[in-house]
């Protein structure tokens, strides 16, 4: 098991004039994330998402409840924890500001006491894997921040951790230097058996890197499950593009779909359908009934839509 809660709860105290009241930053959070898994941990800003990794690591003690992360208590093994674990946090550095990032690399080696020639082949490999050869040498001040961040979570995997907690990762990068962090962060999964919880605005890399959802919602869970599922909880659809061979009507009337809109003359439409009302293949052979189609193509929802829906629906 790498993460089990069991009601925790973190309540701060904030002054608003000359009242205090009491903020309920995570609200009876239960949980479970096994060994391997890859889980997104996702919601508004201020939902409860740092102050719950921040309990997960240790850094803060919870007012109630329990945790348990890689089987240990954060708070009272916090230093055995931490060979076990790494994190990225969006605005905190692992890295040595006035160091080059080699140097950074070689006393975290020493800190988690790796021996002289794993912690040089494990250099090597995420140098290459993560594309940081060209500035190695440079001062982490020196960094761009798709640089940094990519140091960053090479430091966070030099000890080749459990378990793998990452703060917007992607911020800052390119689209395909996003790709392949994506990329690099899968095959460490199956290479390693890493567990994965991410958090994270860009929706991409929840489509790409996560096996499961967690929503928070004002420190509650509000949905624990797959991507998929979460889509259909809120109505959400995916879009059937079709190419047509030749301009034609607006195909209306195919069973569980709905025509959203035609472009040149109907050469290309777009449908609408619910995957709990028809599949894939029925539409496309109602479709090709009526016309001949060229090419296809599928949208899948918005995530950043069906997250705002469900806020919307309480």
């Amino acid at each position: 098991m790498s993460i089990e809660t069991s009601g925790l709860t973190r309540v701060f105290t904030v002054r608003r004039g000359m009242r205090r009241e009491r903020l309920v930053a995570v609200d009876a959070l239960s949980v479970t994330i096994h060994s391997g898994e890859s889980v997104g941990y996702i919601g508004a800003n201020g939902a409860g998402k740092s102050t719950t990794i921040k309990m997960l690591t240790g850094i803060l003690v919870p007012s109630s409840g329990s945790v348990r992360t890689c089987g240990l208590d954060p708070v009272t093994r916090r230093r055995e924890l931490a060979r076990r674990i790494g994190v990225v946090f969006g605005q905190r550095s692992q890295l040595w500001w006035d160091l080059p990032v080699r140097e950074s690399f070689e006393l975290l080696g020493a800190i988690h006491r790796l021996p002289r020639p794993v912690a040089a082949e494990r250099t090597a490999q995420l140098v290459d894997e993560l594309d940081m050869a060209n500035f190695l040498a440079t001062p982490v001040r020196q960094l761009s921040l798709g640089q940094r961040m990519r140091a960053e979570i090479a430091a966070a995997l030099l000890h080749s951790p459990e378990l793998l907690i990452l703060d917007e990762p992607t911020i800052g990068l390119d689209v395909l230097s996003k790709q392949r962090l994506r990329e690099f962060l899968i095959r460490e999964r199956v290479e390693r058996g890493t567990t994965l919880l991410l958090t994270t605005h860009d929706m991409g890399d929840v489509q790409r890197l996560c096996d499961r959802i967690l929503l928070i919602d004002h420190g509650r869970l509000v949905y624990d499950g797959s991507l998929a599922g979460l889509s259909a909880r809120v109505g959400a659809q995916r879009v059937l593009v079709l190419d047509l061979e030749a301009p034609g009507p607006d195909l209306t009337g195919i069973p569980g779909t709905e025509h959203l809109d035609s472009e040149a003359d109907g050469l290309r439409q777009r449908l609408a359908f619910d995957t709990a009302a028809t599949t894939l293949g029925a539409v496309l052979s109602a479709a090709g009934a009526r016309c001949g189609i060229r090419d296809v193509a599928v949208e899948e929802p918005d995530i950043e839509d069906v997250v705002r829906r469900v806020y919307q629906g309480g």
